[in-house]
């Protein structure tokens, strides 16, 4: 069976002739990649599923070719798709180019050491140990599904493979973690006034130490002016072309309700009559929902949104700052006004006490001047 590429705009597609439906001749086209070599590669891999009904043959499997399949058939039927997607770059930057082109039967534990060993020295650059932790774990799942269930392989090589040593640096510092001071919180405040769509987001992470997604997930049932709380019900994520979606929080622990200060309650409630009045200047042209934290036409303010306006800090204000910064600085400033660890695990949704206990009881030392009354009396005023 022969085909054929060609390129349409910045693309390229390939074709050929399948079987014939009714006596007619039917034509099948799928887009290939932005390179002739891609689309060909892509051709031929799709002539040969074809032909063989789209069943694999896993004889001669190739490590790049196992690695997609066990991507389509387990990552993504049972991963988060923000699992899903780091996996696929994974594979894609690490795997694929340095040991996808062996055999998934003959690729042996030196060949799979030799290749993380590499990993510290990165190959464009150099990989900080979580990193390469994460490439491990692909790896090592990956392998143990091709001896069981799919059965591909009789030993799993990945058993015997170690993690390459690193200097020895297993506590962040406050410069790490971008912690940032009380000064620098209010000078956030006065570069995203109420009228910019990051300062609800802003305002609600440094009050509460939540994670970007479950900012943007809020939703005003979730909110109780009664009882001053918050509870976290769902994450949001970022999918292609500026659309998202909702999923379930992060880990099991991450459903959380928590209890929130006076600050936060009058600025929500203050949000939340700007909505309604915007509802109405807007009329039929504004994006009716239920979300917390909207742009003026009542959009969502999405995770790409606030991954924006927390990148423009270094340049306009001078400091290191990325919106994970402000659940840090959340976390450490309870630890440090006498907050017990077990209740900041919870405040933060994290499963186990010791993630809370590694990341910041190591770093706080007491702010002398930047306590929460001075930030209070400081929010207060502004409202004024």
């Amino acid at each position: 069976m022969e085909g054929s590429v060609r390129k349409r705009g910045g693309s390229w597609y390939y074709s050929f002739e399948g079987a014939k439906i009714d006596g007619k001749r039917q034509r099948i086209e799928r887009f290939g990649g932005y390179t002739k070599a891609d689309a060909q590669e892509a051709l031929r891999k799709a002539i040969i599923s074809y032909e063989n009904g789209d069943q694999i043959d896993f004889s001669n499997i190739s490590v790049a070719d196992y690695f997609d399949y066990w991507h389509k058939n387990y990552v993504v039927k049972n991963l988060k798709l923000n699992t899903q997607n780091n996996y696929r770059n994974v594979i894609n930057k690490y795997i694929k180019p340095e040991i996808g082109k062996y055999k998934l039967k003959s690729i042996g534990p030196a060949k799979l050491q030799e290749f993380v060993d590499k990993l510290p020295n990165g190959f464009d650059r150099p990989l900080a140990k979580h990193s390469v932790e994460i490439v491990i774990t692909v790896l090592k799942g990956a392998f143990k599904k091709a001896v069981y269930p799919f059965q591909l392989i009789k030993n799993n090589p990945t058993a015997y493979i170690e993690m390459p040593k690193y200097d020895k640096k297993t506590k962040q510092t406050r410069e790490d973690m971008k912690i940032i001071t009380m000064d620098q919180y209010f000078q956030l405040l006065d570069n995203f006034p109420e009228s910019s769509p990051f300062h609800l987001p802003l305002v609600i992470a440094f009050h509460t130490g939540l994670r970007r997604g479950e900012v943007s997930g809020l939703m005003w049932q979730d909110i109780s002016f009664t009882e001053k709380t918050l509870s976290v019900e769902r994450n949001m994520l970022n999918l292609d072309k500026g659309e998202f979606e909702l999923g379930t929080p992060k880990t099991q622990g991450s459903y959380r309700t928590i209890s929130i200060d006076d600050i936060l309650i009058d600025e929500l409630k203050k949000a939340k009559k700007h909505q309604m009045e915007s509802k109405i200047r807007y009329g039929r042209y504004y994006f009716d929902s239920n979300f917390v934290c909207t742009k003026e036409n009542g959009e969502p303010v999405t995770p790409n949104s606030i991954k924006y306006f927390s990148s423009t800090v270094k340049r306009d204000l001078g400091f290191n700052f990325n919106f994970h910064s402000l659940r840090h600085t959340h976390a450490t400033m309870l630890l440090e006004d006498g907050a017990k660890p077990r209740a900041v695990q919870e405040r933060l949704g994290h499963s186990r006490i010791a993630t809370t206990m590694d990341k910041y009881v190591h770093v706080t030392k007491k702010m002398k001047t930047e306590t929460v009354d001075l930030f209070a009396e400081r929010l207060r005023r502004s409202q004024q």
